[in-house]
């Protein structure tokens, strides 16, 4: 059977049979599930290094090179950039199958590199080759699940993306805490000899490997499909994931949509007049920059600096594993929100939700670092300010993993047209992951100046995020992926139009 194999014909069944709908449901899901577990690769892959960096610090003698030990954390995000840029343009002329396979190859190859790394610049490169997997994650999984996913739970369904990267930050964090305590410590020796960050990064091979197995067993995308004039392995596909009665209409759009591509094909750039692109690719572009400038990764990747200084001791294991594992399950848990409301209220009305309180809570954060005072060089907050940053920085966590977390994903999957979506997705989750990179650099000089500033101007980011969502992002509930196309192309002519001197 090859990857993209949709399956044997077999005979339609009653539209109306619940017993076939449950069926259909349950397929799409698992379907999905195992498309979003990329996102876990993902979650693990980025954060697997956390309980590994001070061994690393000793092992390669970077304790007086700070700098050089940061980029080994940071480096694998340019290779995300890179991986999520070219991602879609691949996908779209090999198919998004191969490419998961490729994403699936490239894990599994850089555990095993980073795993048995002999220097420091021999790490950082298997790091990158990790990188490139993660960016090819982000950008197939929510594509695919969008593609394939019956319109009425796409949100839903899209939003298991986020679950399965906050899955695996919390897998990620659980398989090192378990190795660095089977051998005593992240530096000492464990199996054949090899210390325990090593294993760290080769447990990464696990995951990676069933991934691709499951990868290899999913059908292809029937948009796809459709646009390589493979309409009956399409048509099987659709059969497969929605109702026989609506086989046919969504062919029949997803067609349309194709020949309105083939007549529209001088639109299939994304080069446009507003600042040398489209609008909607700006749209996709900041989304994905403002998911990632509200601070959230300096919550999971600093949040050591914030407990101690309310007075944890985080040089305790027990107590560092604690204060992550409270920050993860809540990641975790407040997903849920939006996997069952994304579909029920809408994706608009989730961002505002998020944005407002994300004010709310890294203002109070702010706020509360703007008392802290300075304790043998570290800031330490006096009374009642340390539990009220704790709170804010929970609140944070809590508005951003209903909202902001899932959400893009969910809508960069949907807002793009389907002649630019690969190439679209690829160029704002770039965006977004050198976003990231930026705001994981930028920290502890930031920090280090201030950290009142610098919770301030997450909180900033957070209120132009509010006012960008409220002018800019349009609610994608309900609609096909082929009906927002055609709304975007006659919005388009009538401008056209309207631009025209009669």
């Amino acid at each position: 059977m090859t990857t993209n194999d949709p399956g044997t014909a077999r005979p339609t069944p009653k539209a109306d049979d619940p017993h076939l709908a449950g069926k259909l449901r349950r397929k799409v899901i698992a379907l999905s599930i195992a498309a979003a577990l990329g996102g876990f690769l993902f979650g693990f892959d980025s954060s697997v290094i956390n309980g590994a960096v001070k061994a690393i610090d000793e092992d390669f003698a970077l304790g007086d090179l700070p700098l050089l030990s940061g980029f080994v954390v940071a480096c694998a995000l340019l290779g995300c950039a890179i991986g999520a840029y070219f991602a879609g343009r691949l996908a779209d002329r090999i198919g998004r199958i191969p490419v998961m396979l490729i994403g699936a190859g490239l894990f599994l190859v850089s555990s095993i590199g980073s795993g048995f790394a002999f220097a420091v610049w021999d790490l950082i490169a298997w790091r990158v080759i990790g990188g490139l997997g993660i960016g090819i994650a982000s950008v197939i999984a929510p594509a695919y699940i969008a593609e394939i996913a019956p319109k009425a739970v796409r949100g839903s369904l899209a939003s298991l993306q986020q679950l399965a990267i906050t899955l695996g930050i919390f897998a990620a964090l659980l398989s090192d805490t378990l190795l660095q305590g089977a051998a005593g410590g992240a530096n000492e020796p464990l199996w054949f000899g090899q210390d325990a960050w090593r294993w760290m990064f080769i447990a990464c091979a696990v995951p990676a490997i069933v991934y691709g197995l499951l990868a290899w067993r999913l059908p292809e995308s029937p948009r796809y499909l459709a646009g390589k004039d493979r309409k009956e392995d399409a048509r099987k596909v659709l059969a497969s994931v929605i109702p026989a009665s609506e086989v046919d209409p969504a062919l029949d759009e997803i067609e349309k949509s194709l020949r309105e591509d083939r007549e529209n094909a001088r639109t299939a750039s994304l080069r446009g007049k507003m600042f040398g692109l489209l609008p909607v690719v700006w749209v996709g572009i900041l989304l994905s920059m403002f998911q990632q400038l509200v601070g959230i990764n300096v919550i999971f990747y600093y949040s050591t600096s914030l407990w101690s200084s309310v007075g944890f001791d985080t040089t305790d294991s027990s107590t560092s594993f604690t204060i992550s594992v409270v920050t993860s399950i809540i990641n975790v848990a407040v997903t849920f929100v939006a996997i069952f409301f994304v579909d029920k209220i809408g994706r608009r009305p989730l961002l505002l939700t998020g944005s407002a309180g994300m004010v709310v809570s890294l203002g109070l954060m702010a706020v509360a670092f703007s008392q802290s005072q300075l304790v043998d060089g570290a800031p330490q907050l006096p009374g009642a300010w340390g539990p009220l940053a704790l709170v804010g920085a929970n609140l944070f966590v809590i508005f951003f993993g209903a909202t902001w977390g899932p959400i893009v994903w969910v809508l960069l999957g949907e807002i793009f047209p389907n002649r630019i979506r690969g190439k679209a997705l690829g160029v704002a989750a770039a965006a977004q992951w050198l976003t990231n990179f930026a705001i994981t650099e930028t920290f502890p000089a930031l920090s280090a100046f201030s950290l009142a500033f610098t919770y301030g101007l997450y909180t900033f980011f957070a209120l132009v995020s509010f006012v960008f969502v409220f002018f800019a992002v349009p609610e994608t509930k309900g609609r096909s992926l082929e009906s927002m196309d055609s709304l975007k192309v006659e919005r388009g002519r009538k401008r056209e139009a309207a631009a025209t001197p009669s």
